[in-house]
Parts: C-alpha cells; sequence; structure tokens
C-alpha cells in the first residue's frame, strides 16, 4: 500500500533565483479590496476571514487572465516587481528552501513573469520552471490512467469556465443510469433494500452496534451516513482527515457495503457513507470510510483487500491506488485553512484537486505561447502543491502555512 511521501515531492527546478529576472504581470492591475465596488466587495466578503487578505488581481481589457486573490504579502512582491529585476534578497530569505517552488507557483499562476530566452513569460509558456516537474511517464494503476484519461477528456471540452470543468473532472468515470438500473433502484425505499438497511438505516447485520445513523444535511444529501459508536473523534475542520474509498462496479456494492459492516470492531474509521440513490452507486466514490490517521485507513484497507478479493472494480480518479485494479484507494481532506475560499460547503480530497486541475488548464488553454499540452501543465503545476500526480499521493506536509502564498 502506498504511504504518504515525506518532504518535497517534486526536485528543485535548474531557475538560479540570484541571477534571474522576474517582473510582474503587466496584464494585471492589482486593487485593494476597499477600492473595489459594493457588489464586488460583496462577493469577495469571505475573504475578508483571512487578516491577511490584500485584495484582487483584476486582468487588464484584451488580457486572457483570470482573476486572482492575494494576500498582503503577495501584493508588496507584486508591487515591488513592476520594474524587472532579481527577486528582492528578503523574499529569499523568507521562503528559504521553498523559494524556488514558491516563486515558481506565482510564476506558473501568471501573477509573476520570468526572463527566459530575450523574452518575459509566465504559465503554461514558463518552460524553465516546468523542465524539472514531474512527467506521466511512471504513472500505473486504474487509477492513474482514470485520471489522465479524465484531463485530456476535460482538455478536450475547451471550457473557459473554472467552476464547470472541474465539476466535469471530478464526475468522470460515472456508471451511465440505464433503464436497467432505473427499473432495479426508481425509489429511495428500492436502495434501501439493495443494500440490506431497515428504513432506519440501520443494516440488519448488526450495523447498529458499532455505528450511528446521520441525518442528512446540506454537504451530505446524496449520501447516507453514519458515525462510530467506538471512535469519536474532535472536530477535524482544522486537521487532514484520511479517507479510503471502496469503488466496486454498481451491481456489486452491496458485497463491499457487507464487507465494510461485517469488519465491525475491527474498523478505526470514525464515519462512513454509502451513495444514497441510484445517482450515488453509479459513482466511482460510492462508498467512503474516514480516518483519523494513515495507519488506521492502512489497517481496514488490508482487512478488506481480502473480503473482497475478486470484486470487479470502478476505480476513483484522483485517488491513490491501494490496489491496482482500483478497488480500493484513498486520500487526504484538507484542513479548512487549506481550502478554496468563498466554497460554500468547502472541500473534499478530489474536489480539492480538480478546482486547482481546472483552473490550470483553462490558463494554460488561454495561453497562445503554451509548451507543454495544457493537460500536462495542469499536472505538473498541481505537482507544486505537494501532489506525486504520477501516484496521486500526498506529501507528507502538503498543507503548511507558506508565505507569499496565494489566497
Amino acid at each position: 500500500m502506498s504511504q504518504p511521501l515525506q518532504g518535497q515531492v517534486v526536485p528543485p527546478s535548474a531557475v538560479d533565483l540570484s541571477n534571474t529576472r522576474f517582473r510582474s504581470n503587466p496584464g494585471y492591475e492589482l486593487v485593494l479590496f476597499d477600492r473595489l465596488s459594493h457588489e464586488q466587495q460583496d462577493a469577495l466578503q469571505g475573504l475578508q476571514a483571512d487578516p491577511g487578505f490584500y485584495g484582487i488581481l483584476r486582468p487588464r481589457s484584451g488580457a486572457s487572465l483570470g482573476t486572482k486573490s492575494v494576500d498582503q504579502q503577495t501584493a508588496l512582491l507584486y508591487l515591488t516587481m513592476r520594474q524587472a529585476g532579481p527577486l528582492p534578497q528578503y523574499v529569499r530569505r523568507m521562503l528559504g528552501q521553498r523559494a524556488t517552488d514558491a516563486i515558481a507557483e506565482l510564476v506558473l499562476d501568471g501573477i509573476l513573469e520570468v526572463e527566459h530566452a530575450g523574452n518575459f513569460v509566465s504559465g503554461a509558456a514558463a518552460t524553465v520552471f516546468l523542465a524539472d516537474r514531474q512527467s506521466t511517464a511512471g504513472a500505473a494503476g486504474r487509477n492513474a490512467a482514470l485520471s489522465i484519461e479524465a484531463l485530456k477528456y476535460a482538455q478536450a471540452l475547451a471550457l473557459d469556465d473554472v467552476r464547470q470543468l472541474s465539476h466535469r473532472l471530478y464526475g468522470y468515470n460515472r456508471e451511465p443510469l440505464t433503464p436497467a438500473w432505473h427499473r432495479r433502484l426508481p425509489t429511495d425505499d428500492a436502495v434501501v433494500g439493495y443494500l440490506g438497511l431497515n428504513r432506519d438505516g440501520l443494516n440488519a447485520r448488526s450495523l447498529s452496534e458499532g455505528w450511528i445513523a446521520l441525518p442528512s444535511g446540506p454537504t451530505q444529501s446524496g449520501w447516507r451516513s453514519w458515525r462510530s459508536r467506538r471512535h469519536r473523534t474532535t472536530d477535524h475542520r482544522e486537521a487532514a482527515t484520511y479517507k479510503l474509498y471502496a469503488s466496486p462496479r454498481g451491481e456489486y456494492v452491496p458485497e463491499a457495503f457487507d464487507a465494510f459492516v461485517a469488519s465491525g470492531s475491527g474498523t478505526k474509521a470514525f464515519a462512513f457513507k454509502v451513495g444514497k440513490d441510484v445517482y450515488g452507486l453509479l459513482r466511482p466514490d460510492k462508498l467512503i470510510a474516514y480516518f483519523a490517521s494513515f495507519d488506521d485507513l492502512a489497517e481496514t484497507a488490508e482487512h478488506l483487500r481480502g473480503r473482497l478479493d475478486g470484486c470487479p472494480a470502478h476505480g476513483v480518479p484522483f485517488t491513490t491506488g491501494v490496489t491496482s485494479d482500483g478497488l480500493l484507494s484513498w486520500g487526504m481532506d484538507p484542513p479548512k485553512s487549506a481550502q478554496t475560499p468563498l466554497l460554500k460547503h468547502g472541500e473534499s480530497w478530489r474536489l480539492w484537486l480538480t478546482n486547482r486541475l481546472a483552473r490550470a488548464l483553462v490558463d494554460a488553454q488561454a495561453s497562445s505561447t503554451a509548451q507543454v499540452e495544457p493537460w500536462e501543465f495542469a499536472l505538473r503545476r498541481l505537482a507544486l502543491e505537494g501532489v506525486d500526480t504520477n501516484t496521486w499521493t500526498p506529501a507528507g506536509n502538503i498543507w503548511r502555512d507558506d508565505a507569499m502564498a496565494e489566497a
């Protein structure tokens, strides 16, 4: 089973920060929050909770750029670099060993431009910062292949709406709702019977002894959820949460569900959920268990691997395979502080990934001087966030408080 990586996922770039010239992207104008219109301030009000928030970088007329929120330190650097020159020493001292990657993020996101071959470039055209990043040559396993397929599919859609594109990436590899499935599971009661549940959401096979059924809330409207009677947890919003995905084909969901419930006291999951209706049972990530540590997750994964041996797999894109066929995989939900601002219900592991991949795809497709395919640029950009995109494994230190980070 893949272990969380430690340290940096990507090797340092060959760029020498002390001898390279940068400048602020002239396609943007920096606008203080207080100077935005009342309508714009209302739309960005949620960002005010961050004491370091400064304002936005707004594209100038004719620039193919997306609006970006920035903190005070990024704003200071942007103002400092309006005149091209080497990176200020205070920036290199402040960022330390992570200076190259932090500046690379600002260049690849189009906030700064770097001088290369006599021109100032950014985004997908900044190949000087991409040369040493991950490729997909080592990608292996069904989930890794599905992730590449999803990115190429998203690129072919040629959408410029980041949220819509992220939604398409997130939903990739759903099983189609055929007439046969509609006849089999036309109602909630039919799904309850399919899973072996009674109307209270408690499994006849002693599910009620180890788990408490939870009411459906705004973020769980498509799920049936339970919390453990044995393993209570504190609020995990400010800590990363490990999650185990079981992804059998739709007709084998009852088998996987029973296998997890039958594990009883053998699992240290503090909660789990399964798709509520036929649509939920046909999505790839249809059964998910939550853990406070990777070791707890690994222990349950090994137990389920044995019980589900031979079960036909579906496969969850953008997750790390426990089994090579995609039947079992894992991810790590970000803490609240690392999630994209202004999202009403926060981000899961896969949504955190697809939001960033979609942004990178849109940025790359808007570039007329890109030197790599947009899907590959998206992978390499994500590697800077602390994800091994060959295996979709998050680094052990993936979410840390970085100075100069984009809000």
